[in-house]
């Protein structure tokens, strides 16, 4: 036949229907393409149109939206977007005379002309051209009588039968012959392409990655009156913990804390957390603390130094399982807080924040470890939390769980439960059980304090100094938080853990520490703005209950460290955070004679 000037783009994606050939079967339109994708077989019924019989085996056959320049909507709206783009919108045109590029020299074309203006079955560019000017192939046309053909059985299924005259029906067969071979080509091309669709749809997510930051920088000093006791670590000649005292000496310090996230979604329902911080700076607290008590009064969160070089804080994975029963997390650094014990006005970024009020100080002996935590929510109000994680954390050189002398099971490690309460965004309620397992790292048995909670201090056999073997204590907290009215809310937290030494040899029971540890305070929801809080609270940090004989550091002369802590968190903007905090420490170190130490922080936090 003759060859046509008609381009690729129109009719390789054929199947396009926006005009209205009834008021009855007007078919909704896209407003850049309307195309279907039904079996002929499916809808040819019509007995007395025997002709039509023969096409039960075609479909409308879209081509490669590379080659043509149009796309369906049925079935390959993401391979639309990736490859033409916004600029390449499509609109009806329901006669070929307007596609300016369009040659009506052969009878061919003359009949398909008058089907298009008939049954509106080809679409073109607004500016009347298919965007190109050559000659058609054979497989181009046969793609935009595919369209035509599927068009009429439309109105055959609709049982518009009578909407399509006999001479339509007859110059369809005679185009349907002659392109025969053409047709099935393309059905087989058509086949190929939905193939390839249906696996694009299934896996529209690709591998991301997200980069987050928090950079903050902080001014701290302190102050107090005359000279402040603190316990050395170590026994004299009677047994009694040896002592020293020391007056003010600190200056103010300008220091930074900066956390780097990367988080990797594979599936678009789990997430790879990679967490770096860097840090340069220590409060001026933990100059005057007593052994073992480190970070445990006067010490906001953000004051932790990396040497100036960057660590690995986190590092694990969380996924779901059993259809979204269960969401896991598993790696070998975890950080134990992010799952546990959370409470929304002592978070660490955005409230009081002080290693006292961040987390209970009986909770956990580990603030990062390796292992697995699993979440069950029950239901819309509670969810269950179940966790085990031996030691793995970044700024200790006691990492038991990668040492194979000790491994995941023989070196410190905890067990944690939680069941969470949460009706609605205001109220939550949790009680946690945890269980820890301490292997001291050597020496008098280093029990207590940042290298092995959930007993502040040092621990040893109560006699001369002697070391003392593991350690298991058992904790039970409770953790309140409740926003009373939209601008007042109420934070409680209570810690009860029982602590039982052994012998470091025969593995006999030395003796037990039990102690304990509270804080309430109030909190302020956007006041000033919204988004920025306020909070103070009322805080001891440990107390001990008994066992005071087997503390070597720590206990003081019986007397109860207590602290004030009052911070405001103030949004300058959606990245920047101003937030001063005063912390008020009284009986510093559990000695009641003290001097009340005061410590101020400035904090400015950058979050990108």
């Amino acid at each position: 036949m003759p060859v046509f000037s008609m381009s690729l783009l129109g009719l390789m994606m054929g199947g396009a229907i926006a005009s209205e050939v009834t008021s009855e079967v007007r078919s909704s339109a896209d407003s850049s393409l309307v195309s279907t994708t039904s079996s002929l077989a499916s809808t040819t019924s019509v007995d007395s149109i025997p002709a039509l019989n023969s096409l039960d085996s075609l479909a409308p056959v879209p081509l490669s939206p590379r080659n043509s320049g149009m796309s369906r909507l049925t079935g390959i709206a993401a391979l639309e977007q990736a490859t033409l783009g916004a600029s390449n919108s499509v609109s009806q045109v329901t006669s070929v005379s307007q596609l300016s590029d369009v040659q009506p020299t052969d009878w061919a074309f003359q009949a398909l002309q008058s089907l298009v203006e008939r049954y509106g079955c080809i679409a073109g560019y607004p500016d009347g051209t298919y965007r190109g000017n050559r000659a058609l192939t054979r497989y181009e046309f046969a793609a935009g009588l595919n369209a035509c053909l599927d068009r009429v059985n439309e109105l055959i299924a609709a049982g518009l039968a009578d909407k399509v005259s006999r001479d339509d029906l007859a110059a369809l067969e005679r185009l349907q012959e002659e392109f025969a071979a053409e047709l099935a080509t393309l059905r087989g091309r058509v086949d190929v392409l939905e193939a390839r669709v249906a696996e694009v749809e299934a896996n529209q997510f690709s591998t991301t990655t997200k980069l987050n930051a928090v950079s903050t920088w902080h001014i701290t000093d302190l102050g107090f009156d005359g000279d402040l006791v603190r316990e050395t670590g170590a026994r004299d000649a009677n047994g009694d913990p040896v002592t020293v005292s020391s007056d003010d000496t600190s200056q103010t310090k300008f220091g930074y804390l900066t956390w780097m996230n990367l988080n990797s979604s594979f599936t678009g329902s789990d997430n790879l957390n990679i967490q770096l911080d860097v840090s340069n700076s220590q409060s001026p607290a933990n100059s005057f603390v007593s052994a073992g008590l480190f970070n445990t009064w006067g010490t906001p969160f953000t004051e932790q130094s990396s040497g100036g070089s960057f660590r690995l804080r986190e590092l694990h994975y969380t996924f779901p399982a059993f259809n979204d029963a269960v969401e896991f997390t598993v790696g070998p650094r975890i950080n134990v807080y992010r799952f546990f014990d959370n409470n929304p006005y002592t978070f660490i970024l955005g409230a009081i924040d002080s290693f006292n009020s961040s987390g209970s100080t009986q909770f956990n002996s580990l603030d990062r470890g390796a292992g697995a935590i699993a979440i069950v929510p029950i239901g819309d109000d509670f969810d269950i939390r179940v966790g085990y994680l031996g030691e793995a954390n970044e700024f200790f050189s006691s990492n038991s769980a990668s040492d194979p002398s000790r491994g995941l099971f023989e070196g410190t490690n905890t067990l944690t439960g939680q069941v969470s309460f949460k009706p609605s965004r205001n109220f939550g309620l949790s009680f946690l059980y945890n269980r820890t397992n301490n292997t001291p790292p050597g020496g008098n048995g280093t029990i207590g304090g940042a290298t092995g909670e959930p007993i502040g201090g040092i621990l040893d056999d109560g006699v001369s100094g002697g070391g003392i073997g593991t350690g298991a204590a058992n904790t039970y907290l409770a953790n309140l938080s409740w926003r009373v009215l939209p601008d007042v809310g109420l934070f409680a937290r209570y810690s009860y853990a029982d602590y039982a030494l052994w012998q470091p040899d025969d593995g006999d029971r030395i003796g037990d520490v039990v102690a304990q540890s509270f804080q309430a305070g109030l909190a302020f929801p956007d006041l000033g703005k919204e988004g920025a809080l306020a909070a103070v609270s009322y805080l001891i940090p440990y107390s001990y209950l008994d066992g005071r004989e087997f503390v070597l550091s720590g206990a003081g002369d019986g007397g109860v460290q207590w602290e004030i802590e009052a911070a405001y968190f103030y949004p300058l903007s959606d990245n920047i955070v101003l937030s001063p905090r005063l912390y008020v420490i009284n009986n510093p170190n559990n000695f009641s004679d003290n001097p009340t130490v005061w410590v101020g922080n400035l904090r400015t936090q950058f979050r990108f």
